[in-house]
């Protein structure tokens, strides 16, 4: 019975070209929700940095403001790249990037398991996206 529900979703799956853009954008709303959460709720997410066990790092590299603003301003630009399928390797590449930082400094932490585990799957995603490409219904496959 699993041979068969496997093969009737593989040649479905291998028909249904919508799959590509529904993936790519599902995985670019957290940046581009999150994204623009860094510029318009910092009073949020600033307090969130300071009760890190890494918060001499994150001052060590510098103003966590700034810092926020530009992992905000990666997490929008590379995510409508990946939404729209333009540039979608670099993308990809640029959250993938940008989010481990982020992972390591907020989400490595006692109590949030659920935040960090979330984060290494959304990793898992990019990475694919890295891989594979684009797939179908993207800007990166225009011809010319």
């Amino acid at each position: 019975m699993v041979r068969k529900i496997e093969g009737i979703l593989t040649g479905y799956a291998q028909k249904l070209t919508l799959v590509d853009p529904i993936f790519r954008l599902l995985t670019s709303l957290i940046f581009i929700i999150g994204g623009l959460g860094h510029f318009f709720r910092p009073e949020e997410m600033l307090p969130r940095m300071e009760e890190s066990p890494w918060r001499d790092t994150i001052h060590a590299i510098g103003d966590p403001l700034l810092l926020l603003w530009l992992s905000g301003a990666a997490f929008v630009v590379a995510g409508i790249g990946l939404a729209l399928g333009w540039m979608t390797r670099l993308s990809a590449l640029i959250l993938f990037v940008t989010l481990i930082p982020v992972t390591i400094t907020i989400h490595f932490a006692p109590g949030h398991m659920g935040p960090l585990f979330k984060n290494v799957a959304i990793l898992g995603a990019l990475f694919f996206l890295f891989v594979r490409g684009p797939g179908s219904y993207a800007l990166d496959n225009r011809k010319g």
